[in-house]
């Protein structure tokens, strides 16, 4: 038994050699270089990160994306539910699919799309005569963060909306359990750590995305990606790599604490099912 599990760990070796060296290098040389200015160690690009612009930025990415994250969560626990309990099969599919293809639909696309139809000549802003400036504001780029969220939602709720089996609300209604009841003390519990995946999962992918923000309001929302771009390419900072690596480290740092927020709620919630 020891010699084969043994094996099974050599046959294991190459794939963990493969992502020791795409994950591993890059978080060595992001956690190097945010400590390093001047060619010497120091906390001066960690500092600089977490003040001014800097600040604004990750304040106004932790926003934008909690917003997209509840509010998709919302929307699309809602939607999901309606179609799992619609009883039009090819409406199923066709919502299932779509949310397939959406919840992938994003970057330069996504903002051409919105901005050719809302944008300030916009068909339909044009037509109608409606304000186009609301588009390129905070609430504006949530609305557009929505498009490919709400799906993704979809397609997270839709499995474990349909694991829940009519014999237990049967159940409940025989022992005289109201709705209420039912969805407190029984659907609620066995849907919750999908949910709380669903908005860890939504949080993350609105908190880490670039290119429609960019194609959309550049700077008019502060936005830490958009900033850490710039640092990046130097097309309005020179010599400040450093410091975008050091947004990035505090970009991996939110999101550690996210999880560390969700992995403790999400194993309580499973407690609920046994």
């Amino acid at each position: 038994m020891t010699r084969s599990r043994s094996r099974g760990w050599l046959g294991a070796l190459p794939l963990l050699a493969f992502f020791a060296f795409v994950f591993g290098v890059p978080a060595i040389a992001l956690v190097a270089g945010a400590f390093t200015a001047q060619g010497r160690p120091s906390l001066a690009n960690l500092s600089q990160s977490l003040q001014g612009g800097y600040l604004t930025a990750m304040i106004g990415s932790v926003k934008l994306s909690a917003v997209v994250a509840l509010l998709g969560a919302v929307l699309g626990t809602f939607l999901a539910y309606a179609v799992v309990t619609s009883r039009f099969t090819l409406l199923r599919e066709a919502v299932l699919t779509a949310s397939g293809v959406l919840a992938n639909f994003g970057g330069v696309p996504l903002a051409f799309f919105w901005i050719a139809t809302l944008g300030n000549s916009g068909v339909i802003s044009g037509l109608a005569g409606l304000p186009s400036g609301a588009l390129y504001t905070f609430w504006g780029l949530a609305v557009v963060y929505l498009y490919f969220s709400v799906p993704l939602m979809v397609l997270v709720m839709a499995p474990a909306l349909d694991g829940l089996r009519p014999q237990w609300r049967e159940a409940a209604a025989n022992s005289g359990a109201t709705a209420w009841h039912y969805w407190r003390f029984v659907a609620l519990p066995v849907l919750t750590p999908a949910m709380l995946g669903g908005v860890v999962l939504l949080f993350g992918s609105a908190f880490s995305a670039y290119a429609t923000a960019n194609a959309m309001v550049g700077t008019v929302v502060p936005l830490v990606t958009l900033k850490i771009a710039s640092a990046l390419t130097g097309d309005v900072l020179i010599g400040y790599e450093n410091i975008a690596l050091a947004l990035s480290l505090d970009m991996v740092v939110v999101a550690g604490l996210v999880m560390a927020i969700y992995l403790p709620l999400q194993k309580r919630s499973s407690r609920w099912l046994h």
